[in-house]
C-alpha cells in the first residue's frame, strides 16, 4: 500500500501544488484539503481535495482527516501548523476517535513540547543558545519602557518581529529609537475590525476576527541586527534525525520582507550542524524551514527563525540526501531511498512565479534554472493567469522596479505548453 499524505493548507500557496506533485512522484497517495479554487486542484497529484472553511477551520481539519485516514499530515502554510496544534490540544480533552488524531498529529510533526516553542520566538532562540548554537540577542519587548531599556544593549539596526506572523509581514527593521517605537506601535495593534470582517466575509477567514473584536495584542520581539546576507534551510525528519535537507543563500527576493525569489545551493557546515542540533532538541518530524544570517566578513551562520511547515523549495529534487519527499516516502513506507534525477546541475535557482513577477527581464531566468512547472500544465497556466494580476498590485508597490512580460500562449496537439518570453516589452 502506498503511504496516504494529507496535504493541508489555509491559504492559496502554489508552493504546496508543487510539494504535492513532488510526493505523488516520490510514490505517495496524496489527499488535501484547502480552500476551494487552491492550485492543487490544477495538479494530476492530488488524488481527492477537501474543502477548508475559515471560519470552521478546525471541523474542516477533523472532517478531512476521518474522510482520508491518512499515514501523515503535511501543514503547508503556518495557519495550517497553528490549526493541528489547536486540534491535538483540544483532542487530549476527547475520546478515542480524538485520541488516533492527537496520536496522528504528534507523528506528524514531532513532540508536542516542541509546538509552543516553534511559534514563539524568544523561546526558539533560547532553545537554540542552548544548544551552543550562534543566535543574535532577542528581548520580549511589551511596552515602549522595555523597548528604551534594551536599545542599549541591542543596538540599531534593531529588528522587531510579531509572534504569529510570517512572510515578513510581522517584521520591522528600524534605524532609530522613533522608528522602533512607531514600528512596535504598529506591531502590537490587534488587527483593524474592517480588514478582518472583510476577510471573514469575502476569505472566510475568520483568523483575525476574534483578535480584533477582543483587542489582543501581539506579542513583539526586539532582535538585534546582523550584518550580512540572508540564508535558508528546508529539512525533512522523523523523530529528531534529519532525513535530507537543502541549504541556499538567497540572492533576490520579491521585496525586502518578503519570499526569496532567486536562491543559490551552498554547502554550510555552520548551518546543517544548528539544524540537525535543533531538529533533535525539539524531537521534529515532517517539514520544516530554518532562516539564517550569514555574517559579512565572516561568514558565521546565526539562526534567526524556524518555519513549522513546508517552504517554497521543499519540491526541488537535487540529489543524493537533497530530494525531500523521497527521503519522506523511504521513511513512511520502510524502503530505501530512490531519489529522483536532480532537476538541474546548475546552483542558481529562479522559482517560479516569484522572480518572473519580480523583474521579467532578470539574467537569472536565462543564467539559473528556471523552476517552472512544466510538468503541470493546467497548474502553469493558473500560475501566468494569477500572476497577471498579481503583477498589476505589485507594480504599484514598486512601479519603477518592473515592466510587464509578454506571454504567448501556443496551443499543441497533446498539451498546453506555455512559452515564457523573459524579455521585457
Amino acid at each position: 500500500m502506498k503511504p496516504k499524505v494529507l496535504v493541508a493548507a489555509t491559504s492559496r500557496w502554489v508552493p504546496t501544488a508543487r510539494l504535492a506533485t513532488a510526493l505523488s512522484n516520490a510514490g505517495c497517495t496524496v489527499e488535501a484539503v484547502c480552500p476551494r479554487r487552491h492550485p492543487l486542484s490544477k495538479t494530476n497529484a492530488v488524488r481527492r481535495t477537501y474543502t477548508y472553511h475559515g471560519l470552521a477551520p478546525l471541523k474542516s481539519f477533523k472532517a478531512a482527516i476521518a474522510a482520508t485516514s491518512p499515514d501523515l499530515i503535511v501543514p503547508a502554510d503556518d495557519l495550517a501548523t497553528q490549526h493541528l496544534h489547536d486540534l491535538q490540544r483540544r483532542g487530549r480533552r476527547g475520546g478515542s476517535a480524538e485520541a488516533q488524531t492527537c496520536a496522528l498529529i504528534e507523528h506528524s510533526l514531532g513532540a508536542v513540547g516542541s509546538f509552543p516553542v516553534v511559534f514563539e520566538r524568544n523561546a526558539f532562540m533560547e532553545a537554540a543558545g542552548q544548544e551552543d548554537i550562534r543566535v543574535p540577542k532577542t528581548r520580549v519587548i511589551e511596552n515602549a519602557d522595555d523597548l528604551r531599556k534594551h536599545v542599549g544593549d541591542l543596538g540599531f539596526p534593531l529588528v522587531l518581529k510579531a509572534n504569529g506572523t510570517s512572510g515578513g509581514d510581522g517584521v520591522r527593521i528600524t534605524q532609530t529609537l522613533e522608528e522602533a517605537q512607531r514600528a512596535l506601535r504598529a506591531l502590537q495593534a490587534p488587527p483593524l475590525f474592517a480588514r478582518a470582517a472583510k476577510r471573514a466575509l469575502l476569505d472566510q477567514d475568520a483568523t483575525l476576527l476574534w483578535p480584533s473584536l477582543f483587542r489582543r495584542r501581539f506579542v513583539v520581539n526586539a532582535q538585534a541586527y546582523v550584518m550580512g546576507r540572508e540564508a535558508t534551510s528546508t529539512i525533512v525528519c522523523w523523530k529528531g534525525s534529519i532525513l535530507a535537507a537543502l541549504h541556499f543563500e538567497v540572492l533576490k527576493k520579491m521585496h525586502a520582507a518578503g519570499h526569496a525569489a532567486v536562491l543559490r545551493l551552498i554547502e554550510h557546515p555552520e548551518m546543517s550542524v544548528a539544524v540537525e542540533k535543533m531538529a533533535r532538541r525539539l524531537n521534529l518530524s515532517g517539514f520544516y524551514g530554518f532562516d539564517f544570517m550569514l555574517e559579512a566578513h565572516t561568514e558565521n551562520a546565526y539562526l534567526i527563525e524556524i518555519n513549522p511547515r513546508t517552504t517554497q523549495v521543499g519540491h526541488l529534487a537535487l540529489g543524493a540526501g537533497r530530494d525531500l519527499a523521497a527521503a519522506l516516502y523511504a521513511a513512511l513506507s520502510g524502503d530505501s531511498v530512490s531519489a529522483s534525477p536532480k532537476v538541474t546541475d546548475k546552483d542558481t535557482i529562479a522559482l517560479f512565479p516569484q522572480e518572473w513577477m519580480r523583474d521579467p527581464a532578470s539574467e537569472f531566468l536565462q543564467s539559473g534554472y528556471h523552476d517552472v512547472p512544466w510538468e503541470e500544465p493546467a497548474l502553469l497556466d493558473d500560475c501566468i493567469r494569477k500572476s497577471r494580476t498579481q503583477r498589476a498590485w505589485y507594480m504599484k508597490q514598486t512601479p519603477s522596479a518592473v515592466r510587464s512580460p509578454s506571454l504567448p500562449l501556443t496551443e499543441r496537439s497533446e498539451h498546453r505548453v506555455v512559452e515564457l518570453d523573459c524579455e521585457a516589452k
